[in-house]
């Protein structure tokens, strides 16, 4: 068996004892799986790529339109060179929008509505569905995870009921220096479990116990799932939080790279509390993704320069609050 098993999502939620097994072997051993035979559609995924591919093909002016301070990160556009992993000095080679769910006034307030694009043609619409699929197989998937750790298969349902799940779109630009080799640089994802689709076109790598980095190469169209640090927290490090990266290899030559993880999320007002431990006083869902976001270099001081054809955009942040923009004329 690799590294990374590929398990049938219909044993998953079927609970077949064997695929039950593997699954529990891969969480508590490093963390991440890749799923196959689910039921996302491959014309919706295609939809949203050719969707983000003309979005991230828009001139940085557009871009910046849909990159509200107020939001703090949490909805519409991030600029390439701006996110940076915690412990680093170095930012991501990335630019993303991000999407969330569609919110109404039974969501907690603290839940951010989608901004909608106006330049690209059903963006909204093909992420808005994309959202619902992976949403729902997330779901599923913690199920299953719930039911490795002796729990009722629906113990999760209410931590995740009008949560504050994330849909990222991510355009890794064309590496032009072979200087820096990373795009996205060793970290670990903050939320419960993440689902990627586009793995399969290289670069992830995982670090394994032995502290060897270890190539993510699952099958096409298959769904890579990680464990993310908030249910490692709740379960008092048994599931395993891995770090990971994505690389640029010399072979995929001078091309952009794209890719869609799906961040599952509580409900702000969740209490993460150890399932295993009744002391324990737990903390809410929001107050640890706004510790853990506040320790990102993305909110806090950096400075950055966007070449554009007749501008130069200098952002700089001295927090992620007062961020503003100044442009200058390129002569």
């Amino acid at each position: 068996m690799s590294l990374i098993p590929e398990i049938p999502f219909s044993s998953i939620i079927n609970n077949n004892d064997k695929s039950i097994d593997i699954l529990k072997k891969a969480l508590t051993s490093h963390g991440f799986f890749s799923i196959t035979g689910h039921s996302l559609s491959n014309d919706l995924v295609d939809h949203c790529y050719k969707s983000s591919q003309e979005f991230f093909k828009l001139n940085i002016e557009t871009k910046l339109q849909y990159h509200d301070k107020k939001l703090k990160g949490a909805r519409g556009y991030t600029p390439n060179g701006i996110e940076t992993a915690l412990g680093e000095n170095i930012p991501d080679q990335k630019e993303f929008w991000h999407h969330g769910p569609i919110v109404d006034d039974s969501f907690d307030q603290r839940v951010s509505k989608n901004l909608f694009i106006n330049e690209v043609v059903d963006f909204n619409k093909n992420y808005d569905n994309l959202f619902n699929e992976l949403n729902q197989i997330g779901s599923q998937l913690l199920s299953a995870i719930a039911l490795t750790l002796n729990l009722d298969s629906n113990y999760f349902n209410n931590w995740i009921n009008k949560g504050n799940s994330l849909l990222r779109s991510i355009h890794y630009p064309a590496v032009i220096s072979g200087n820096n080799q990373y795009r996205a640089r060793a970290h670990e994802d903050i939320n419960l479990i993440t689902l990627l689709i586009g793995a399969e076109e290289g670069g992830l790598e995982i670090l394994n116990n032995d502290g060897r980095w270890i190539k993510v190469n699952p099958s096409s169209n298959a769904i890579v799932c990680n464990i993310g640090d908030m249910l490692q927290l709740v379960t008092g490090n048994k599931l395993k939080s891995t770090t990971h990266r994505v690389m640029n290899y010399e072979n995929h030559g001078n091309k952009s790279r794209y890719s869609i993880p799906f961040f599952l999320h509580p409900s702000p007002n969740t209490l993460l509390k150890s399932i295993y431990d009744h002391a324990d006083e737990g903390v809410l869902a929001h107050d640890f993704l706004e510790e853990r976001l506040n320790a990102i270099i993305l909110y806090y001081y950096h400075d950055i320069l966007i070449h554009t054809s007749d501008y130069y955009w200098f952002y700089w942040s001295y927090s992620y609050s007062n961020t503003f923009f100044w442009k200058y004329k390129n002569h």
